[in-house]
């Protein structure tokens, strides 16, 4: 689909899409043409018990005069509430009900309101629609025409249509990663492998990030034995991938600041093997190396002002004649010993040899490792929050703070000193599980935490239950979310670029 801004005008074909605030207020072109047609917009309101809410749409029929196909109204919410999320989800709303038109436009003409200039509210629009527009087809052969968009064209009418096109470039690039990372964690196994996946990471070199991938042979000689130890049950062989974006001006802090993704690309549970029903979705238990691969091609497609490195560990978890048994003890690049007592908890030991590596190569100022890492998390929150434990109050709150402009939430978790003894092991340094069902996701966390650095700012992100959506949703098609890099590139610009 083709994204282009024009001038405030109405168009003289195809569909239109005329935003209306929750007080069934209209913009001034969308109130000409309501007394053009004598009323007729604001009768259709009244009719339909339209209140301008956010996700109400209202199809009206154009009258003879107008060469239109159709006119959708749709709410964007209290005008006193209006924010770049309202103003997303109103142009994604916009999109879904435009999709099978052969040409569209959304009319940006909202009532004055402070501090909400037009060309910001087009470009944030458009972000929106550009976000709901994704699909991932590319292995359907039989799908029947009238079941696909047809929209080819889609047209912002705005004031300030040129400086709306300038922002809508930043937004492109943003975009641009949500839907790498979308199709990463839709790719089914047997396609996206840790080998498969180490390639699509070697691409971002293109647009100047610095990718190192290293195979078995270089983490058997770091000593990575918590990551190869999973691996070994699969005929993939494992790599880990570091990405580095080097954007900071000269006189910025060097250390870059490092996010860590778990990356098990497709996860059976191991020896310790999970139940059929439902395994099928654990091709997108990478899905935490994706949002680091997808938030690394953000920052470098629109020039972060920072220093990054992404750091992602593939793996695929199988059960075989080599595979890892429970009981086994590993030991970890830090030289922690590891008693594996359940080979299902293995995202935790993937993190444990990136979060070394990680410390070791870069020095980061701070530390965040995002990881689908337990089925509790979805239990705690369900599928609209992602878990957020750190050892900093500050990175914390930033952390929070991006997550509510998103719309990608978070929720502070704890970590209590109870859990952490209770993963103390009697063979070795530490045990992967506690041994019982309580606080699974505070466990899973403070194993993890203990392969952070001292002195090291960490957040810890559980995204288990938010990766990928059964229903569509505003700017969210039905599949996978791309959860994490809208957020995560929130962070880096406020926190590091501010």
């Amino acid at each position: 689909m083709k994204l282009s801004f024009s001038d405030p005008s109405l168009p003289k074909s195809g569909s239109i899409a005329i935003l209306a605030t929750q007080e069934r207020r209209l913009g001034p072109v969308g109130s000409d043409l309501d007394q053009r047609t004598g009323g007729m917009l604001a009768r259709a309101m009244a009719a339909a018990r339209f209140a301008g809410k956010p996700g109400e749409v209202l199809s009206v029929f154009p009258p003879a005069e107008l060469d239109l196909e159709r006119i959708l109204i749709v709410g964007i919410g209290p005008a006193d509430k209006i924010d770049d999320r309202a103003l997303q989800e109103a142009g994604g709303t916009a999109y879904a009900s435009l999709a099978r038109s052969t040409e569209a436009a959304i009319l940006v003409d909202l009532p004055e309101i402070p501090a909400l200039k037009p060309e910001a509210a087009a470009a944030e629009i458009a972000f929106g629609a550009r976000l709901r527009s994704y699909r991932f087809d590319k292995y359907r052969t039989k799908e029947k025409k009238e079941d696909r968009p047809s929209l080819k064209k889609l047209t912002l009418h705005t004031a300030g249509h040129q400086a709306a096109k300038k922002l809508m470039a930043r937004l492109d690039a943003v975009a641009e990663g949500v839907f790498l990372t979308r199709d990463l964690v839709s790719e089914p196994a047997n396609i996206l492998y840790p080998e498969t996946l180490a390639d699509r990471c070697r691409e971002l070199a293109e647009l100047g990030v610095e990718v190192d991938v290293l195979d078995e042979k270089r983490m058997k000689k770091l000593g990575m034995g918590a990551l190869l130890g999973v691996a070994q049950g699969s005929a993939r062989p494992p790599r880990l991938v570091t990405m580095t974006w080097k954007g900071a001006p000269d006189a910025a802090d060097a250390r870059p600041v490092a996010f860590v993704g778990k990356g098990v690309t497709f996860d059976t549970g191991g020896i310790s093997i999970k139940p059929a029903q439902g395994m099928e979705e654990m091709k997108w238990d990478m899905a935490g190396a994706g949002a680091v691969v997808g938030l690394m091609r953000t920052l470098a497609g629109r020039k972060a002002k920072a220093n990054v490195v992404g750091v992602v560990g593939l793996v695929e978890n199988m059960p075989s004649a080599t595979a890892q048994r429970p009981g086994d003890i590993v030991t970890s690049m830090s030289g922690q010993t590891i008693e594996v007592l359940n080979t299902d908890a293995e995202g935790r030991l993937v993190l444990a040899d990136a979060l070394t590596y990680t410390h070791r190569t870069f020095q980061p100022r701070m530390v965040i490792d995002v990881a689908t890492l337990t089925g509790a998390i979805i239990i705690a929150l369900g599928t609209e929050y992602g878990g957020l434990f750190s050892n900093d109050d500050e990175l914390a709150g930033r952390l929070l703070e991006a997550g509510r402009l998103t719309g990608e939430k978070l929720w502070r978790m704890p970590i209590a000193d109870t859990l952490d003894k209770a993963i103390n092991s009697d063979a070795a340094d530490v045990k992967n599980i506690s041994g019982d069902r309580n606080a699974g996701s505070s466990v899973g966390a403070a194993f993890v935490k203990r392969f952070v650095e001292d002195g090291t700012a960490w957040a810890h992100l559980d995204i288990a239950g938010v990766v990928w959506s059964k229903k569509d949703a505003p700017i969210t098609p039905k599949g996978g979310t791309g959860y994490g890099v809208r957020l995560l590139d929130r962070f880096v610009a406020d926190t590091c670029e501010a």
